[in-house]
């Protein structure tokens, strides 16, 4: 199931789905540990002898946020039970506090005890081995514990604390969890259980005739029992419904910042321009990470996931919150990326949030021959990314204190990486990660990050440098003319790989070759580039309803038809979006717009119900495919929204 609801702040990420059960907590690092594995931590009503977990089927759910907020607002409503709920889901902006109000209204005539039941199935620090979840009397909480990571879970109701507990085994033998006790609506009392564990908490309310009550669940998250104590304190001294609307003012306030005329564009696109900065705000680790997706149910597929960094991922991101205004979010990525940066000046495939290597599918010997298992690419972008951040922000000083650690050390190894007799960079593993050769997105991004080298040496004075790189670039814009562009064809080809000793030309249609506007090698509106975005248009749309983009002509990821023709690969958010990002660029006049503004709001369209873009869609009936959500589909939105807004004022202006 992917993730509908996404709510942290840069330390923990909590993942909830449709329901608002909790699905992941990462903590200490956005995307690095999960301490939930995808399981639910369920929620249950108990009413009248009756029970109902809320996935089940006789609620009717609607799940979204509060407006402009990383507050979530799930409503509900039982007609057997005449129950209905509004949850509202926050973590707290600087501590590492989740909080829960679920507001309960009666609709019957008379008055009635309604049990609320809260079930915690943690993996603690990834593992069910070894964990303790244990009652503690001196605060009437319940809390799980493994070495240094302890979870504290805590609630009122009624002006009363937890009413009902119980821990016990998990997954083991016949044991299902603590979960299945609260059905009866009456909880075990066991104070301790250690090993693949689980608990479970109930509270309950009397709520008067067509009357509402509202009650209130937390979870602190600490390195030791007394660190959590305090965060507990803290919560119920502060009153937890207050906590949680301070956090929607803060989300609020933030989002907001900066004033924009927003032209043409409808209530719809900017609600999701905006949802779009808050949840890449939540992929965004302090320290300088940003993940590209966290939704665990990706590893029911290949037992890995995308809780990485990958620096080219990470750098567009950067780009697209420079442009819309939020260049101190993503300033820590600079720093991250020069820490991480290898001796020989080059970035790995992907890391790990917290600096080190992460797994990787790129050997370094294939074919009889040693090599660099790295993705060119995402260097280059690191560089080209920087530069727009500095022009963005004026943050001379960032780009000073990493000018000789990533600036120089990045550019000398993109300067030499090349095939002197193409003129273009070595053969590396393209964007996709599916195929070593020599192509035209990597070299338009090696381009555009010689270009910012380039632009960095001459803004601090070392012209001799600052020419050495420009040559470079130049040389690399000669080998793409010369190789990748093909007049036959008409249009830039995806790029070269070798076959026999000798390189050939790869004519896969191929929607990342916007790369050669995108980072500077050629002018939107330079005739080989107009001819080149509209066969991307041409043979990539995908020719069913739901429409879109694909990315490359038999894209057999997820692929959902053998019909190549017609469906030449599942539409992706962001090789839509890349599409709309031409048409802005070349855009003379307002009625030029409306081509990409149409794409805009076919995005909208195609947002899961919470307003969470995915990775990609199934062509038939719209369905997210892949990772939800994906941070570079809603940061792809807020470019291409960004350079819509400047684009409009421009043209309006004339």
């Amino acid at each position: 199931m992917p993730r509908q609801l996404s709510i942290g702040n840069g330390n923990m990420l909590i993942n909830l789905d449709r329901y608002s059960f909790i699905r992941d907590v990462y903590y200490p690092y956005v995307g690095q540990l999960n301490h939930v594995a995808g399981h639910p931590c369920r929620v249950g009503v108990w009413a009248e002898g009756e029970f109902a977990w809320l996935s089940d089927e006789s609620w009717e759910v609607n799940a979204s946020y509060i407006q402009d907020s990383l507050v979530t607002q799930v409503r509900l409503y039982h007609s057997g039970m005449e129950i209905s709920l509004i949850v509202n889901d926050a973590v707290h902006q600087r501590d590492n506090i989740y909080l829960k109000r679920v507001i309960v209204t009666n609709h019957q005539r008379k008055e009635r005890e309604i049990r609320l039941f809260f079930s915690q199935d943690l993996s603690i620090n990834e593992s069910e081995v070894g964990d303790t979840a244990v009652y503690y009397p001196e605060n009437n909480t319940v809390f799980h514990y493994k070495r240094n990571r302890y979870f504290m879970f805590n609630g009122t109701a009624g002006g009363k604390g937890i009413d009902q507990f119980t821990t016990g085994v998990k997954r083991f033998h016949h044991a299902e969890g603590t979960w299945k006790d609260a059905e009866d609506g009456h909880l075990m009392s066991n104070a301790i259980a250690q090993g693949s564990v689980d608990s479970t908490i109930g509270f309950r309310l009397q709520i008067g005739p067509l009357e509402d009550r509202a009650a209130y669940y937390w979870m602190s998250v600490a390195e030791t029992l007394e660190a959590v104590k305090k965060l507990d304190l803290y919560v119920r001294e502060s009153n937890p419904g207050k906590l949680i609307d301070r956090v929607k003012i803060y989300w609020q306030r933030w989002v907001n910042k900066n004033e924009r005329n927003y032209g043409d564009l409808g209530e719809s696109v900017i609600n999701l321009f905006k949802q779009s900065l808050l949840i890449v705000r939540t992929q965004t680790d302090n320290r300088g990470a940003i993940l590209a997706a966290n939704d665990t149910d990706i590893l029911n597929y290949n037992r890995d996931h995308y809780s990485y960094m990958w620096p080219r991922d990470g750098a567009l991101i950067a780009y697209a919150m420079s442009m819309a205004g939020y260049s101190a979010t993503i300033a820590p990525f600079f720093r991250f990326c020069s820490d991480v940066l290898s001796p020989g000046g080059y970035l790995q495939h992907k890391y790990n949030p917290d600096g080190t290597v992460g797994s990787s599918w790129h050997p370094y010997f294939s074919g009889g021959k040693e090599q660099l298992p790295i993705q060119e690419d995402e260097t280059g972008l690191v560089l080209f990314s920087m530069w727009q951040y500095c022009l963005l922000s004026g943050n001379i000083e960032m780009a000073q204190s990493l000018y000789s650690s990533l600036i120089r050390k990045a550019a000398k190894f993109l300067k030499n990486y090349m095939e002197p007799e193409l003129d273009l960079p070595k053969a590396s593993y393209d964007l996709w990660e599916e195929r070593c050769g020599i192509y035209t997105f990597t070299a338009s991004a090696v381009y555009g990050g010689l270009s910012a080298a380039s632009n960095f040496c001459s803004l601090f004075g070392d012209e001799e440098r600052s020419e050495r790189y420009r040559h470079a670039a130049e040389r690399i814009k000669n080998g793409i003319l010369k190789h990748l562009w093909d007049e036959q064809k008409g249009r830039f080809i995806r790029g070269l790989f070798q076959e026999d000793g000798k390189w050939v030309k790869d004519f896969t249609p191929e929607s990342s070759v916007y790369g050669i506007f995108e980072f500077g090698v050629l002018p939107a509106d330079d005739e080989r580039v107009i001819r080149t975005m509209h066969s991307i248009k041409e043979q990539l749309s995908v020719q069913t309803p739901v429409g879109g983009i694909a990315r490359y002509k038999r894209d057999y990821y997820f692929q959902r038809s053998a019909d190549t023709e017609r469906i030449p690969g599942n539409p992706w958010i962001i090789c839509t979006l890349w599409y709309a990002e031409w048409e802005i660029e070349v855009a003379q006049t307002l009625a030029d717009l409306a081509s990409p503004k149409s794409t805009l709001e076919w995005v909208v369209r195609h947002t899961l119900e919470s307003g969470v873009l995915p990775e990609q869609l199934d062509p038939f009936d719209g369905s997210p495919l892949s990772v939800a959500p994906l941070t570079w589909s809603h940061a792809t939105f807020v470019l291409a929204v960004a350079k819509y807004i400047s684009k409009y004022e421009e043209l309006a202006g004339k």
